[in-house]
């Protein structure tokens, strides 16, 4: 029922009450601080009281997690702050729910924005997939786990991970330790992405069976692979010929993800990066799809969206 300032829904069912509001209420919380307004929950009453500007946006987002939660789902944290915090949380939720990542022996992943799910949907419907985006917002953690799920679910037999090894000042030769040793550095973010995605015995039968390969990108020259998944990580890192090698050993069967930084990118100077480069020379291309993420889709710690738009600002402000 509707008042001048309040808006008051009323749900029978306990259980998806219950999944509605989170433990202790923190679901309500969560929307209440984000839409600036009071909200309750008495009885079998969810219950806003403030702007009544808000009333369509509160009962868009309810209805959202009331039908998540009709379907057996608890919604998480990361979804309430997702549809609390956007504009149309109504599409949002859709667009969300499709695209969960569902890890088999593994996590449930939900993509925490509209960016964030078209990206995963752009994963799922091409060969190549190009993603650029700031620090935090889920580049490498979303295509470590649309990976992992085609592999565990037995559509791709392999997962490849890759990145340009560039060197700050030590070459590797000077490194301690045989080659694995000497690259493990470069690619411990990639296996901190899969050690949280699933458990550690399944990453390391994966790695013992060699159905996961982890190897610096120079090692992808000459091969072809098929029927894999590969990610390229830090690919804003790579230079315009070794963006073309690595593009050319795609096989049959097989997806591919791109994923960088243009805003970290440790090139010599004049050396073009390979990510810019690809970004202007195959947008156009049929079955490769471009997404990017902005600081809204950072999800690593509400600091990090302030303290990129902090330094967009200071750099702004030197122009």
């Amino acid at each position: 029922m509707l008042e001048n300032n309040r808006e008051t829904i009323v749900l029978e069912d306990q259980i998806v009450l219950a999944r509605v509001c989170g433990a202790n209420d923190e679901n309500l919380k969560m929307i209440e601080s984000a839409l600036n307004v009071r909200v309750n929950a008495r009885g079998n009453e969810i219950r806003m009281e403030g702007d009544p500007v808000m009333k369509d946006k509160f009962r868009a987002v309810i209805d959202a997690l009331i039908a998540a939660a009709r379907g057996g789902e608890t919604p998480s944290s990361e979804y309430v702050k997702t549809l609390a915090g956007d504009v149309e949380p109504t599409a949002t939720a859709g667009a969300i729910w499709e695209t969960v990542i569902n890890i088999p022996s593994g996590r449930r992943v939900h993509p925490c924005s509209k960016n964030q799910a078209f990206y995963v949907r752009g994963m799922r419907e091409n060969d190549i997939s190009f993603c650029v985006g700031p620090a935090g917002t889920g580049k490498t953690y979303l295509a470590v786990a649309e990976s992992l799920r085609l592999v565990l679910s037995k559509k791709l037999r392999k997962l490849v991970l890759t990145r340009p090894v560039v060197e700050a000042g030590e070459s590797l030769g000077f490194l301690p330790g045989d080659l694995e040793q000497k690259i493990n550095p470069y690619l411990r973010p990639l296996q901190d992405a899969m050690e949280s995605l699933a458990p550690f015995e399944t990453i390391r039968r994966l790695e013992e069976t060699r159905a996961i390969e982890i190897a610096p990108l120079a090692y992808m020259r000459g091969r072809s692979l098929n029927d894999c998944a590969v990610i390229l990580d830090e690919a804003q890192n790579t230079t315009k010929e070794q963006m073309k090698m690595f593009l050319t050993r795609i096989g049959q069967g097989s997806r591919v993800i791109v994923t960088g930084d243009v805003t970290q990118i440790d090139l010599p100077k004049r050396t073009e990066s390979g990510l810019l480069h690809a970004a202007s020379a195959l947008k156009n291309i049929d079955g490769i799809y471009f997404a990017y993420l902005h600081t809204v889709d950072v999800v690593r710690n509400p600091l990090i969206k302030k303290i990129i738009q902090a330094y967009e600002n200071y750099e702004n402000e030197e122009k």
